[in-house]
């Protein structure tokens, strides 16, 4: 069963930039891309690093602590898609964004 929950406001994460948020007892990092907001797991696969505090590029992010780069749109490692990221859907009502927890 699925389960949307506000994780922010559209104005608490500015165009271009990311933030970690916590969801019940997950952390997920919030992405606004050009206005379209992306959201994946906030624990980088190398050595669980921040991700949401990581520096975003587009549609890549580079986790602060060694430099592994994620597509926030699909979770993917940038240099081998084989290890992902687990992503979540979003959406926006009104100046809400919520993300879809199962």
């Amino acid at each position: 069963m699925s389960n949307w929950i506000e994780i922010a406001k559209v104005a608490d994460v500015a165009v271009g930039s990311g933030k970690e948020l916590t969801v019940g007892d997950r952390i997920v990092a919030l992405f606004n891309v050009d206005g379209q907001f992306h959201a994946i797991d906030g624990i980088c696969a190398h050595a669980g690093g921040p991700v949401g505090d990581g520096e975003l590029s587009g549609c890549i992010v580079t986790c602060p602590w060694h430099g592994w780069q994620y597509d926030v749109s699909t979770g993917a490692m940038c240099l081998n898609d084989q290890i992902r990221l687990e992503s979540f859907p979003v959406k926006v009502e009104g100046d809400s964004v919520l993300v879809e927890m199962s």
